[in-house]
Parts: C-alpha cells; sequence; structure tokens
C-alpha cells in the first residue's frame, strides 16, 4: 500500500501548491497584470495560474473527502479471508474514530470509539509506512488469550459453530479445504477460517491491553501476521487508525480489471 502514502503526500502538496499560486496571483501577481495591460502584456493569465484556476477546486474536493470522508483501499492478501478476498476494492469510513490530519494522522476532533469486532485500516507499529486491515479483538483493559486454536476473552473461551469446509475461488482457492466457523464475538458474530488439524507453534498466549490500544486479529487465523506475531508491541496504538472498513464497491484482480471481475462483490458490506 505505499501507492496510498505517495499518493497522499503528492495529493497535498498539489492542493496546497495551487492554491497559493491563486492566493499570490489575488492579491499581487493579478494587480500587475492589468496595470501593464496594454503596454508590454496583453494582461492573459500565466500557463501555472490558469492551470491551478482549473485543478485547485478538484484537488480540494478530493483531498477532503479522502482525509475526512471515505478513503478506497485494496485488499491485497487472504488475511482477511473469508471475509475480504484478495482484490477487493474497499471504502474506509474516515471519520469514524476522529477527523485526522493527512499525512500525519493526528486526531483533530474526536468523534466515536472502535468497538470490538470492528474491521480497521491503520498503520502497523512497527512499518508505519504501511497500512494493514485487521478486526478488533480486544479493546482497552481486556484480557486477550490464544491458546490451541481458541480465542479467550477476560477468561472466557469465545465459541464457535462449524459451517462446513471453505471452498475459495480465483487468488484464495489455496484456502480450499480450510474450516470454515462462525465465531461467536461478543458484540459481533463473524466468520474466520482455520485449520482444526493444526496448531500454530507460534503465536500462542496471554495479552492483557493497555489503555488507548487494541489487539487486532485477521480473519484468517492461520494466515495473518497481526497482534500474536508482532515483536515489539502486541498492541495497535489509537493514533496509528486509519479508519474502519465498511464496503466493498469492486473486485479486480488489478487496479485496471484486466483480471478476472466478480461484480457478486459490489454492495457487500463488511461485517
Amino acid at each position: 500500500m505505499q501507492l496510498f502514502k505517495f499518493f497522499e503526500i503528492a495529493l497535498v502538496v498539489l492542493t496546497l501548491g495551487s492554491g497559493l499560486v491563486l492566493l499570490f496571483d489575488r492579491l499581487y501577481w493579478r494587480k500587475r497584470r492589468l496595470a501593464r495591460a496594454g503596454l508590454l502584456d496583453d494582461g492573459s493569465e500565466p500557463v501555472l495560474v490558469d492551470w491551478s484556476r482549473s485543478f485547485f477546486p478538484v484537488l480540494a474536493v478530493v483531498l477532503v473527502v479522502r482525509s475526512f470522508v471515505a478513503e478506497p483501499y485494496r485488499i491485497p492478501s487472504s488475511s482477511m479471508m473469508p471475509n475480504l478476498l484478495i482484490g477487493d476494492f474497499i471504502l474506509v469510513n474516515k471519520f469514524s474514530y476522529g477527523l485526522r490530519l493527512p499525512i500525519s494522522n493526528a486526531k483533530i476532533i474526536p468523534t466515536w470509539e472502535p468497538e470490538r469486532g470492528d474491521v480497521v485500516v491503520f498503520k502497523p507499529p512497527h512499518d508505519p509506512d504501511q497500512n494493514w486491515i485487521k478486526r478488533i479483538i480486544g479493546l482497552p483493559g481486556d484480557r486477550v488469550g490464544f491458546r490451541g486454536n481458541t480465542l479467550y476473552l477476560n477468561g472466557e473461551p469465545v465459541t464457535y459453530q462449524l459451517k462446513g469446509n471453505y471452498i475459495g475461488q480465483g487468488p484464495g482457492a489455496d484456502m480450499t479445504g480450510k474450516s470454515l466457523l462462525v465465531e461467536n464475538l461478543p458484540g459481533r458474530e463473524h466468520t474466520v477460517l482455520e485449520d482444526l488439524r493444526f496448531v500454530h507453534p507460534f503465536g500462542q498466549g496471554d495479552w492483557v491491553v493497555p489503555e488507548g490500544q487494541y489487539f487486532v486479529m485477521g480473519d484468517n487465523r492461520d494466515h495473518s501476521e497481526d497482534s500474536r506475531f508482532w515483536t515489539q508491541t502486541s498492541f495497535l496504538p489509537d493514533e496509528l487508525l486509519r479508519g474502519k472498513a465498511f464496503i466493498i464497491w469492486l473486485n479486480c484482480q488489478d487496479w485496471f480489471c484486466k483480471g478476472s471481475f466478480d461484480a457478486s462483490r459490489i454492495g457487500t458490506r463488511i461485517q
């Protein structure tokens, strides 16, 4: 997702640059042009001012919408299967957890707090130049445990219902045969994938979530690099949250939809 970081910086720079050009033109340059018109100058706008006048409104609207309303992302991995597939294009609500400045991600206006079960986009603490997506499992003060193939919350095991074997398609075909389960997470039921015949030798333990931080996991439990495996810290600080994923608006195998296209994914709400 490095492309998004580059786009974000370029969008801010171009918006500020074109806005400054228009400001200086209004305060200084236009007066000089009008004063010189009819002498050695025909009074026409320089190309830079003309371009800024054309592009600034568009850039400003895109910046405001992308920074404070909704932002698109593409799912590049299988860590959130079966709920999010490789190639899903999603929208992320940018004001769910507070209005934040572009680039710095600093919160300027608080809104709502994350809830258990929310699917969130964030910057991982060990690689803040990336954008990842996982599900919030533990809230501040929770005791989270993962032993065997069972998730524990505050000392109580989370219950599961087996729905059968998963059948994957396209890039997710290698997940075929995994167990499809309904995980009864308090407040938010959702499906997960697990290999019930295999217990991962790592990612086992118990954690107490600190204040202002969260414990996150992928729905594809055997194929997710999440809080269970982070070595520097097992927790996601609130200031690294980007927003709440809420809908799938497209599914393509690449940015230009040259590969397979799944119209059935369009409009799917992210639970």
